[in-house]
């Protein structure tokens, strides 16, 4: 699971940025697409998987293209801030910094799914 910069780590490719990093996650990323740190914000959303979760929104990236492979799992006013391709899931806004868990429980399934054959 990668999350704010972690999803700018896993992207295949950045739309206003020359580098690419681990590159693992066919999606585009456009890097502080949501503006500075004055222009966070806090709101809550359905994400597959997981419900409705809160999401806070801190200078973060958002998808703008995903492949063929890739799950929109989430979207906010319209943009894409979680996709799911095989056992990652990448995500634009900050769930570590809410209580809730629903986000890490769906990725520990997803994960003992492909790894151990289990759901």
């Amino acid at each position: 699971m990668g999350t704010c910069a972690g999803l700018i780590l896993l992207a295949e490719k950045l739309s206003n940025d020359e580098n690419s990093y681990f590159g693992t996650l066919p999606v585009t990323v456009r890097r502080n697409a949501y503006g500075r740190q004055l222009d966070s914000f806090y709101t809550e959303a359905e994400v597959t998987g997981a419900g409705k979760i809160p999401m806070a929104f801190i200078r973060v990236p958002y998808v703008e293209s995903v492949e063929a492979d890739t799950e929109i799992i989430a979207k906010v006013n319209g943009n894409i801030v979680g996709v799911k391709y095989q056992n990652q899931i990448g995500l634009s806004f900050h769930q570590e910094v809410t209580e809730c868990t629903k986000l890490n429980e769906y990725f520990l399934e997803i994960c003992c799914s492909h790894f151990c054959g289990e759901s």
